[in-house]
């Protein structure tokens, strides 16, 4: 261990002793209890922001930089560049660079648009050329995760380079990958950083990201945690295949056992109709009977095949028995019947059995034989022996509108190892404009909120502690929009009001916050060892409109069922329409209450009506905050370098 890791766990023990410190002091006795409405949302935040500093404290903990693998590059390997509306020559300049990688392998461009123009340029090229068919409302299922499963039927690669529409290729990036892979039989992902061409040295759309394409990935890559991000990854077939057939199991599984709990409760109700023969009736509970047992022998192992098999074999032998009786009720029983709770997920692709339908279809006086067909009815949906109607085994998870993170967190659960690669082997083009870095963003947020509604880390079973925490500090951080309201909103209301959200500026205050902040700003210095980190603490509070409104609408999709859209990242130029300031009304309005306070403050301060260490305080943070803020009125105005032509000879 080198002396730089020992003094980023040294700082990373005091941060969180410090801050520990700090929360407890300011729950247990600085809280104003007369302002409530402003004290408790400012101390929740801070704890919030404790909790942010124990998981990036734990993140750099064991930071790791990887030395170069040992073993030679070996395997096959299929390059798969995903697309949907991507200019042509856009994707064609990176399949040249790709069709040029050094490495034996095979090419292919997997277009979601489905466009001939592209499917003729792929021809000749001479690289390979995937479409798929589009679902009812006219666009294919899962967007990139779709793409990518669908294309994972119909190559043959050990290994999969994935690669976005304009991320070109080092010639070299199989040879400085693959190797991971013979070293260690386990490793599922090498990831490799993402670096864009097109943006300045001030970047200020905050596009590089390289904290978290360097200390970040490497602290989760310690924790065996590093994930994939989309794109310049080198992936496993057999790792994704493994994922898909557990996955599709498990559904099936689900899927199975709540159709079972649904027949016993059709069954139970048809058993007590009073009016039933009481042979009928003893027919039912025998078959109520078969379906308990099908459950039990579905819990000790049995396939799902041969338990669903036996419960319809008893259906059927049922209903000959009870075809004699009142067809009259029966064809009452049709439009019931006809009316099954049970449908496919769009966005999951999965068998779901309504709740509330079923309790509906239970509580209606069906016939004995109404009741037994609906039960063949909610078994024949599970059928896996129909081509047509089974689910299709989707090895890149489908749970968000972002593949990435799901699939390495499943990959993990199952016991596979990533990789984190720290060097550029790619170059692609960021977004060149507000508007769709905003887009960008949002998408990011949601899909990773989503995997965390859906599947939250922290009761998966497979993970370790460590993978566990990893994986929830990602999704922590997007949860930061609500504490950035209060962090804005506080200084406001004493500078403008005089209401101290804390009992008092006391030396007690900062002799413990200093040193708490001091130790963590000291921390991200040593982890960032000469990177520019300033532009990712803006956009961490200067996004919170975003991050907030991720949180709502990934609520919403999971909870509410509520769908939710995938936009694609515009990579066809910069937006001409202009500065997107309807956007950004929410920080354009922030910056305009905290000047205002600012001078209000400073006016009551002159006037004596206004305490000089807490104006002092306040007037630092509002300061601080309308800098940060800042950066979204320079990315509003943004209008970047020109982008860089790839000619065919640059590119391959």
């Amino acid at each position: 261990m080198t002396a730089r890791f020992v003094w980023i766990r040294i700082l990373a023990l005091l941060s969180v002793l410090l801050g520990v410190n700090y929360i407890a002091w300011r729950w247990l006795d600085s809280v104003n209890w007369s302002a409530w409405w402003i004290a408790v949302p400012l101390v929740i935040a801070e704890t919030y922001s404790l909790i942010d500093t124990f998981l990036f404290s734990a993140t750099m903990w064991r930071a790791r930089e990887r030395p170069a693998p040992t073993s030679p590059p070996q395997g096959t390997a299929d390059v798969l560049i995903t697309t949907y509306n991507e200019p042509v020559d856009m994707v064609i300049a990176t399949a040249r660079a790709a069709k040029g990688i050094a490495y034996p392998h095979e090419t292919w461009i997997l277009d979601d648009g489905a466009r001939p123009d592209m499917a003729a340029a792929a021809r000749q090229l001479g690289v390979g050329y995937i479409t798929r068919s589009a679902d009812w409302a006219g666009k294919p299922r899962h967007a990139k995760a779709g793409n990518l499963n669908n294309a994972l039927f119909q190559t043959e690669g050990e290994f999969l380079l994935i690669l976005d529409a304009d991320q070109v290729p080092d010639p070299l990036i199989l040879h400085r990958t693959l190797g991971y892979f013979a070293d260690d039989p386990e490793v599922a992902l090498v990831q490799t950083p993402q670096w864009f061409v097109n943006v300045d040295d001030a970047d200020p759309l905050g596009s590089q990201a390289p904290l978290f394409y360097g200390p970040i990935q490497q602290g989760k890559d310690g924790w065996n945690a590093a994930f994939f991000c989309g794109s310049n990854a080198v992936l496993r077939r057999d790792a994704l295949m493994q994922l898909g057939i557990v996955g599709y199991v498990r559904s099936l599984e689900q899927s199975t056992v709540r159709t079972l709990k649904a027949s016993e409760s059709l069954l139970a109700h048809a058993a007590r109709d009073r009016d039933a023969d009481p042979a009928v009736r003893q027919q039912l509970r025998v078959l109520r009977s078969e379906v308990a047992q099908a459950r039990a022998r579905l819990d000790e192992g049995e396939p799902i095949a041969d338990v669903t098999y036996r419960v319809q074999s008893a259906v059927d032998t049922a209903s000959r028995e009870l075809v004699r009786g009142d067809l009259s009720r029966v064809r009452a029983d049709l439009a019931s019947i006809g009316e099954l709770p049970v449908q496919r997920d769009t966005e999951l692709d999965a068998i779901v059995i309504d709740d509330a339908g079923l309790d509906a279809l239970a509580a209606r006086e069906l016939s004995p034989l109404g009741a037994i067909d609906s039960v063949s009815g909610l078994l024949e949906a599970l059928r896996v022996d129909r081509p047509d109607e089974a689910q299709p085994m989707q090895p890149m998870a489908t749970i968000s509108v972002t593949e990435d993170m799901a699939t390495a967190m499943q990959l993990h659960s199952l016991g596979w190892k990533s990789v984190y690669h720290h060097e550029i082997l790619a170059h692609g083009l960021a977004p060149e404009d507000l508007r769709t870095m905003l887009t960008q963003r949002l998408r990011w947020a949601q899909g990773t909120l989503q995997v965390m509604l859906r599947d939250n880390p922290l009761v998966k079973k497979g993970l370790s502690a460590g993978q566990r925490l990893m994986y929830f500090a990602t999704m922590w951080s997007y949860l930061s929009g609500f504490t950035a309201i209060v962090y804005l909103a506080a200084p406001v209301i004493y500078l403008v009001f005089g209401v101290m959200p804390v009992t008092a500026w006391s030396v007690d205050f900062f002799a413990r916050f200093l040193p708490y902040f001091v130790i963590n700003q000291i921390l991200f210095l040593v982890v960032a060892k000469g990177i520019k980190t300033w532009r990712g603490q803006q956009y961490a509070l200067a996004l919170f409109p975003v991050w907030i409104k991720a949180c709502t609408s990934a609520f919403s999709n999971v909870v509410l069922k509520r769908p939710l859209g995938f936009a694609v990242t515009k990579k066809d130029g910069r937006d001409e329409s202009g500065p997107p300031w309807r956007e950004i009304w929410p920080q354009l309005t922030a910056i305009v209450v905290l000047a205002t306070a600012l001078v209000l403050g400073l006016s009551r301060l002159a006037v004596g009506t206004a305490d000089g260490t807490g104006t002092l305080v306040n007037t630092v943070w509002v300061i601080y905050d309308l800098a940060v803020l800042s950066v979204i009125v320079q990315a509003a105005l943004y209008r970047g370098p020109a982008r860089p032509v790839r000619e065919p000879e640059e590119a391959a």
